[in-house]
């Protein structure tokens, strides 16, 4: 193999590519990423079974060919070359030679034949939508998917597609976020799935013009994100997702319209003695007021602001952390919020509209 790339645009390729070469394998092979050169393109792989990305460039190919590179290595030398373009020469022996101006590297390769063969789609459903759309669906749920081990299909984000409407789905036990859209779509297939939180938070690193789309290929075990140069692969999760739908309150008895950035400071505030995680923040609702307070081994805290409440007073505790996460997805300047009794959890919604939904469970006080 033997060409003559950008170099900035190599070493750019590269570093995406790297987010998703498998940092410790039992399969040496996927600790590098794969280079192939053919047609004038040169192609970076990497890949660590669970999510793949895939990055095409310009390149002027002297000779087609391709090796794995160990991905450290090559990236921190791509960042440090001198000069505008770069020489890659790469022999019989998985040799490869880099040269840009008067600084000369030569690393030990891979033979390609080692690399695993990602997965491919042999029949899909494919979805297009504007990428900051997606984006924006992305952000404004992942923070909510599980964590833990218990269920795996929780650590992931489910999405529900029929007709022209999309549904971001994220649970984790004691939170639930809901964000709901509108696209152009020919395909009627009704489609459920649910994708690792990691290959998304891949999607959210994208940056591209407003007008940029993107296609979602789904497949009966994988999918792929594809974008002009690009794609992302990746496994879908399995299992049962929980009826989400099931544990939405039909009803409340108070109603709360308030300003978000005032909401967000108060807790904030009654926040700062909060030490520990099972430490809740107590929120009395009457009269057009929010209280908040709370009790911990360091002290006490207490806050309040004015709202628009309709219904009954409510008392209820809430962790925090989650309510706050909610309420700076929303991204709006005011919001609605819902309670029933001190057992039945917060809703947040926005004012007019159903584009997004946040569910927090309560905290006994």
């Amino acid at each position: 193999m033997r060409i003559i790339c950008n170099s900035a645009e190599l070493s750019k390729a590269a570093a995406n590519v790297q987010r998703t070469v498998s940092s410790k394998s039992t399969i040496p092979a996927l600790e590098g990423i794969l280079i192939e050169a053919e047609d004038g393109k040169v192609i970076l792989t990497g890949y660590d079974l669970e999510v793949g990305s895939i990055i095409v460039i310009d390149a002027e190919v002297k000779e087609s060919g391709k090796i794995i590179l160990a991905a450290k290595n090559f990236c921190d030398i791509l960042r440090m070359l001198p000069d505008d373009s770069v020489l890659l020469e790469c022999d019989e022996r998985n040799i490869c030679k880099i040269k840009s101006g008067e600084t000369d590297y030569s690393l030990i390769g891979t033979a390609a034949d080692e690399y695993p063969e990602l997965p491919t789609l042999s029949k899909f459903s494919p979805v297009k939508m504007n990428l900051n759309l997606l984006k924006d669906m992305i952000k404004r749920t992942v923070f909510s998917v599980s964590t833990g081990e218990r269920n795996p299909v929780h650590s992931g984000v489910k999405f529900e597609i029929e007709n022209n409407n999309i549904v971001l789905v994220a649970v984790d036990g004691a939170r639930l976020a809901i964000r709901r859209e509108v696209i152009e779509r020919e395909d009627e297939a009704i489609l459920n799935f649910v994708v690792p939180a990691k290959t998304l938070n891949e999607i959210l690193k994208l940056n591209a013009d407003d007008e940029a789309e993107i296609e979602i290929l789904v497949g009966d075990r994988h999918l792929i994100f594809r974008m002009e140069n690009y794609e992302i692969i990746s496994r879908l999760l399995e299992g049962n997702f929980i009826n989400y739908k099931s544990a939405i309150p039909m009803t409340s008895s108070t109603q709360v319209l308030a300003n978000t950035r005032r909401l967000i400071e108060c807790i904030e505030r009654t926040s700062l003695i909060i030490t520990d995680r099972s430490s809740p923040v107590r929120l009395v609702v009457e009269d057009g007021v929010m209280k908040f307070s709370s009790v911990t081994a360091i002290g006490t805290a207490t806050d309040k602001m004015p709202a628009e409440v309709e219904g009954s007073k409510v008392e209820v505790g809430f962790n925090n952390r989650f309510l706050i996460d909610a309420l700076k997805a929303t991204e709006q300047e005011e919001i609605k919020m819902e309670f029933g009794s001190s057992n039945q959890p917060i809703i947040i919604k926005p004012v007019e509209g159903d584009s997004f939904f946040y569910l927090v469970l309560p905290v006994r006080i």
